[in-house]
This record gives C-alpha cells, structure tokens and sequence, in this order.
C-alpha cells in the first residue's frame, strides 16, 4: 500500500478532465472552496477541450494526468467530472510515473476505472469522492460534504454509523480488509480486462445512479458469476439514486439487493452515503476498513501520512 502525503495550505491541486466535458460553470463556482482552504488551483490546459463525447482526446486527457503527477509542484490531483472515458486511457497509462509520484487522486463515478487501475498496478491509496463540476460548483453542495475534504490534511480515521444515514443489514458479520470498488457499472466493465477489480479477501463498495433494479441485476449477476462477492469480505452498498423501475413489471431494488446478498454469509450493509448523493461521504480506497453489522458501523483507516 502506497498512501499519499497530506495538504498543507498553500500547496496546490492540479484539476483534470478524464472522462467527460464537465460543466465548466460549475468547476470555476468550486475554485474558491478550494481557495478558502488555503490551496491554489491549476487547471489542466486540456480540460475545456471537447472531443464528441469525451473532455478532449484520449492522448490530450492522458497528457493532463501523466503531466500533474509528474510536476511536483503539484500537490494533489481532483477530477472535474466524470461521465465517461476514463477506461480508454487506462492502458496507455505510465503506471511507473504514478508509483514514483504518489499523490493525491480523488473523483468518483466513470473515475472507478482509474482508481481500480491506479490502486492494483501501483498500490496508491485514491479517494472517492465529490468533484468540481458535477458537486462543489453546485449550490446544493452541503456542508457535511464540505468537510470530509478535512480528511486530506491530516490523517483521520472515518467513522460511518447510523449518525450519518440509516443503514440496513442485509446479511449479518464483521470483517475487514482493503476498500475497493466504486460505480457498480464501471467495475462490470473492467471484467476481462488487465484492470479486472480484485476483490479477494476485500470490502467491495458498489455505488451507481439512474440504473433501472434490471440493470443493476444485471450488473450484480455479472459480479456474482465473475466470483466477486464469494471472493470479498464483505460488501459496503453505497447510494442507488434514480433506480426506479420505469415500468410496473420490475423488481425493486432491495428485493434486487437481497437475492444476490442476504445469503452471502458475510457483512453486507446498505445505505450509505457513498455515490451520486448528497451528502456524499468521501473515503479513500485501498485503506483499509472494518464493517460491523452488530454495530451498524464501517470504520476506515487514513489515507494520507
């Protein structure tokens, strides 16, 4: 495990585009959150670039990445945005680059691809969490969500109980091991890949948003087949927003939920506030965690020295 150095007011975070065109509006309203903070702000000279569907072309978003983590003047890396693209560049990418300099990397959504890569070719602890485009520039971004950027300034450990959110057994135990996972539909898609998730012996985060129950039965039998949730210590099941079924005919979600988990003989918890949600509870991957359901608790070690 490879954990990243803590910020410290002025240091700076470069900004990066490696999925999607992020709402520019947005990411420059979010620069002062960051600035009230102490830290400078650099944008990458590529994230206004648009390529159809993606935040430029592949070697134009690669070129961001490779460059910040390469520059030491930059502290820590925050992704704009998400959407998709980030597992075009995930084979092009200098992984030795990255383990030479670690440093902060946080997003969420289409970035699961990249910290699944991240973490299994280097090591580096990543953090899920809130970016600039599609979170902190939005007037909605609340206060809870606010503070858990605390968490790069000094080592934390994170405590989730039911203080936060409700949350629902869906299959009793305790374990713990390294958090990993992410957006649901992103893990399926790295099945087959060189950047397939491992999650032997693991706490397995799943976490989407706007995925009918078919689909994300669809996802979790994928899983289920590929032997991930038999391979896993447990499964923390993070926020499923705008997962309605669109037609009467349909299973709902939590039914979807405990056909693949409530006989999995280990911890399963549902309802955090880890995903498309506010407030979105930011934790870092690859650190390791312990999930109680006696107690209802996910208990997370630092990711920053």
């Amino acid at each position: 495990m490879l954990i990243p150095k803590r910020l410290k007011k002025g240091d700076t975070i470069g900004v990066i585009a490696p999925a999607s065109p992020p709402n520019l509006d947005n990411m420059k309203k979010a620069i002062p959150f960051f600035e009230q903070k102490g830290l400078y702000v650099k944008i990458g000279p590529n994230v206004t670039r648009t390529y159809g569907h993606l935040a430029g072309t592949d070697e134009e978003r690669l070129k961001d990445l490779h460059d910040f983590f390469q520059d030491p003047n930059i502290d820590g890396i925050i992704c704009a945005g998400g959407g998709y693209g980030t597992a075009r560049i995930a084979d092009y990418i200098d992984y030795d680059l990255i383990r030479n300099n670690p440093k902060i990397f946080w997003g969420y959504s289409d970035i699961t691809f990249l910290h699944t890569a991240i973490r299994q070719q280097t090591g580096l602890t990543t953090f899920h969490g809130p970016m600039l485009g599609s979170d902190i520039g939005k007037d909605t971004f609340d206060d809870q969500s606010r503070a858990m950027f605390d968490q790069l300034f000094s080592p934390q450990t994170l405590n989730y109980d039911e203080s936060f959110s409700p949350l629902h057994m869906i299959s009793k135990g305790e374990a713990s091991g390294e958090i990993v996972g992410g957006n649901l539909s992103l893990l399926v898609t790295s099945i087959g890949t060189s950047f397939e998730i491992d999650t032997k012996g693991k706490l397995l985060l799943i976490e989407d948003i706007g995925e009918e129950p078919y689909r994300i039965d669809s996802f979790l039998n994928q899983l289920r087949q590929a032997g991930k949730f038999e391979d896993a210590a447990g499964v923390i099941v993070g926020d499923f927003s705008e997962s309605d079924p669109k037609k009467e005919a349909s299973l709902s979600l939590d039914e979807v939920l405990h056909f693949y988990f409530a006989n999995l003989n280990k911890p399963v918890l549902s309802g955090f506030k880890i995903g498309h949600c506010l407030p979105h509870f930011a934790i870092p991957l690859g650190t390791k965690g312990t999930l109680s359901t006696p107690s209802k608790t996910l208990t997370i070690e630092p990711g920053v020295y």
